[in-house]
């Protein structure tokens, strides 16, 4: 069995304050132990929440990240904490989007990755924000994000 090498972390097992903003987050990486096998780690953040940059009012998503890792693993803990960090920030659900698929691209280097947002609508439009890296590593299993389509009332 492998163990992971923890000791660059600064957050797990610790108490850390919440981090103001996403630029003041800190992700932490790390080895995934697993070189040489393609496999798909997913991670869901069903109550995202970020506030609306001209209103400041609250928008919300449900957030599926998939990635195929090259070496490197998101520390969970510290994902969590960046995620929480747009609480307060306001920005764009596009933005929002891009900017922690992009993130986590910088941060891991994977041989691919995706993010796929559902935005609750406001006004009764609903803004999902699709984005990948290209296509996934071939014969790696990719489940459906498992998220319906806005239906409202029907």
């Amino acid at each position: 069995m492998t163990k992971t090498d923890v000791s660059n972390l600064s957050q797990l097992g610790r108490n850390v304050e919440l981090p103001a903003s996403p630029e003041e987050a800190v992700l932490e990486k790390v080895p995934s132990g697993h070189e040489g096998t393609d496999f798909v780690v997913r991670f869901t953040a069903p109550e995202f929440t970020s506030l609306c940059p001209m209103t400041g009012q609250p928008d919300f998503a449900h957030i599926v990240i998939d990635y195929v890792p090259d070496g490197w693993l998101v520390e969970s803990k510290s994902l969590k904490l960046y995620l929480h960090s747009f609480r307060n920030h306001g920005a764009f659900h596009e933005d929002c989007t891009l900017d922690i698929a992009k993130r986590l691209v910088k941060l891991l280097s994977p041989k691919w990755l995706r993010i796929g947002a559902y935005w609750y609508p406001r006004g009764g439009i609903p803004i999902d924000v699709f984005w990948q890296t290209g296509a996934p590593p071939e014969g790696v299993w990719l489940p459906d994000q498992g998220v319906a389509p806005y239906r409202g009332r029907g």
